[in-house]
């Protein structure tokens, strides 16, 4: 099996040595099951002092997890969540929000990833009119999924704009550390102080093992979610190797050097990009751990692939997307960036 490392995904990356280390410590005798354990206990209150002492967190499996749970807990079949056209829950979770939620998505056309509140207001006219879903909340994620991250201000601009209009605002935050890493700013600056109501946190993505998080912010929302997130098949029943993983995190500063890192080599790639290929298109800023690319041909797309697997975004236009993750090593990406000057110059 080939484990040489990859632009492909954050997911292709290992779990993280310290990430490894606290499962296997936690791994001692029995405990209560389905979060009655200690670690869990200690999750909750480690959430508490990096987001707030407003914050409820839910330990989930996977990032689709957390944001079907989170939708299908707030929203009733009749309302609707304004979302991004790149948006994960719009094309990258097989329906799994609406048909679990019954609720309906409306997709807004991004610029570089992200919406504005004027792009928002279009779906307004229709509240109170019985023949068109009622908008409910509006829902981004940070960092975008096209490597973009939205400022503070802007943040601010939207979740003024939800709450003003009675909208929830929601946030995926997959690479939340990595878009904080990226501001230099607090988890809790980019979240709780701004406004956000409920937060898909995310850790797979930034070295845990398959342990993510439901985060309300806004107190009252967490009641009863509980039985929402084991109907949703989320619960764990061994909760204290989740738990674990996320003390590891937040405890202390592992989720600013792993996004620190990952963030670090994506702008080596740039930086490399621009000195070694000059006319590659680069498509969106680079402000996290995403860099998408316009190859020449499909033919240099494909060979590059060969040498290091990545992923098409774009078949018709030859775009790839290339992740960097908290392992990422710079000889790696200067690698990369050699064997892609080779294809074009050949």
């Amino acid at each position: 099996m080939d484990c040489s490392p990859t632009f492909a995904s954050d997911n292709f990356a290992g779990v993280h040595p310290e990430v490894m280390a606290a499962i296997q410590k936690a791994n001692v005798g029995h405990a209560m099951a389905y979060g009655a354990d200690p670690w869990t206990e200690k999750s909750q209150e480690v959430f508490k002092k990096v987001f707030g002492p407003t914050a409820e967190s839910f330990i989930v499996f996977n990032g689709t997890g957390a944001n079907v749970c989170a939708i299908s807990h707030l929203f009733s079949p009749w309302q609707a969540v304004i979302c991004p056209q790149s948006a994960h829950i719009w094309t990258d979770e097989c329906g799994a929000p609406q048909t679990n939620s019954g609720c309906s998505l409306l997709p807004i056309a991004p610029k570089n990833g992200k919406i504005t509140p004027e792009q928002c207001a279009q779906f307004l006219h229709n509240k109170g009119f019985q023949h068109h879903v009622q908008p409910a909340a509006i829902f981004i994620a940070q960092s975008t999924e096209l490597g973009t991250v939205y400022s503070l201000e802007e943040l601010k601009q939207l979740a003024d704009f939800a709450h003003k209009n009675d909208l929830l605002f929601l946030m995926d935050g997959a690479r939340l550390c990595n878009a904080a890493a990226s501001l230099n700013l607090s988890l809790k600056t980019l979240t709780t102080d701004i406004g956000v109501d409920v937060l898909s946190f995310g850790g797979t993505k930034n070295g845990l093992m398959g342990a993510e998080a439901v985060v309300f912010l806004k107190p009252g929302l967490a009641e009863n979610f509980q039985y929402v997130r084991k109907q949703r098949m989320q619960l764990a029943s061994k909760m204290r190797f989740l738990s674990a993983q996320m003390i590891a995190l937040l405890e202390g500063d592992l989720w600013l050097r792993n996004a620190s890192q990952a963030n670090a080599m994506a702008k080596r790639l740039e930086d490399n990009l621009k000195r070694h290929c000059p006319k590659l298109p680069i498509l969106y800023p680079v402000q996290a751990n995403a860099v998408f690319v316009q190859l020449p041909s499909s033919e240099i797309l494909h060979q590059l692939q060969k040498k290091s697997f990545f992923w098409i975004w774009d078949h018709e236009r030859s775009v790839a997307r290339w992740m960097t993750s908290w392992d990422t090593e710079p000889a790696f990406v200067d690698e990369f960036t050699q064997e892609l000057k080779r294809l074009i110059e050949k």
